[in-house]
């Protein structure tokens, strides 16, 4: 199984936390949360990493480069920002395999990737949305279903009662992804997955498992509570 990992994010509402660091640096319990993001790909048999890093890359090089890293490692650095899909347009040419698991590098979703792989490949689906249900939000969108799982629509952020959203996590078909001859430099969300929604190429797949994402202080502080009993970092 390959994986990529957006790790390009630049942490402007963590700037006051963490400083200039990249997002996917910011310490948990005194490690990267990269490092625990490494724990769940190993856990979940994952073999091959991709990072797809930004201009704040080197931090990210110089502690991989301490790290006895047990899946083989590759990364890709932007020249110039190309937006969340540029930047896996970008690493999936570097990818092997047929379908290929991507990761926002600022969010932990405690998904069974192998059974979410399985989905995606029998729905026969060009990419596939790991989603968690949420109650009482509005930092997030909602994302549409029929009974099959297709996706059928997306939802602006909102206050919302309940609701399924985007958890970060994606299965896409690497071929079928590159023949959409998208721009080198565009939105994963907005320009492929609300824009080709009609297809009905799309899929969600609703996972319990734990969710996280530290892109703001208040959750980020969370994490350094739940992570002290959930993962132990890579």
């Amino acid at each position: 199984m390959e994986a990529i990992i957006l790790a390009g994010g630049l942490g402007t509402r963590l700037q006051g936390v963490i400083g200039e660091a990249p997002k996917c640096m910011a310490p948990i319990n005194g490690l990267p949360f990269l490092s625990y993001l490494f724990e769940y790909l190993e856990k979940q048999r994952c073999t091959r990493i991709i990072l797809s890093l930004g201009y704040k890359n080197k931090p990210i090089i110089d502690w991989l480069e301490d790290q006895d890293i047990f899946f083989e490692l590759d990364y890709i650095v932007e020249n110039e920002p190309l937006g969340t899909g540029g930047g896996i347009l970008a690493a999936l040419e570097e990818c092997e395999t047929d379908d290929v698991v991507v990761i926002n590098g600022d969010t932990m979703f405690d998904v069974n990737l192998r059974q979410m792989m399985l989905f995606h490949q029998s729905s026969n689906a060009q990419t596939t949305l790991a989603l968690k249900e949420m109650h009482n939000f509005e930092r997030y969108g909602i994302v549409n279903t029929n009974d099959a799982g297709l996706i059928t629509s997306f939802e602006e952020k909102q206050q919302r009662d309940a609701g399924l959203i985007n958890g970060g996590i994606y299965v896409i078909d690497r071929e079928a992804f590159i023949e959409r001859k998208l721009p080198n430099k565009f939105s994963f969300e907005k320009d492929y997955l609300e824009r080709y929604t009609n297809d009905k190429k799309f899929y969600g797949y609703k996972s319990d498992g734990y969710f996280i994402d530290i892109g703001i202080p208040a959750d980020y502080e969370r994490a350094q509570e739940d992570f002290k009993t959930k993962y132990k970092g890579y």
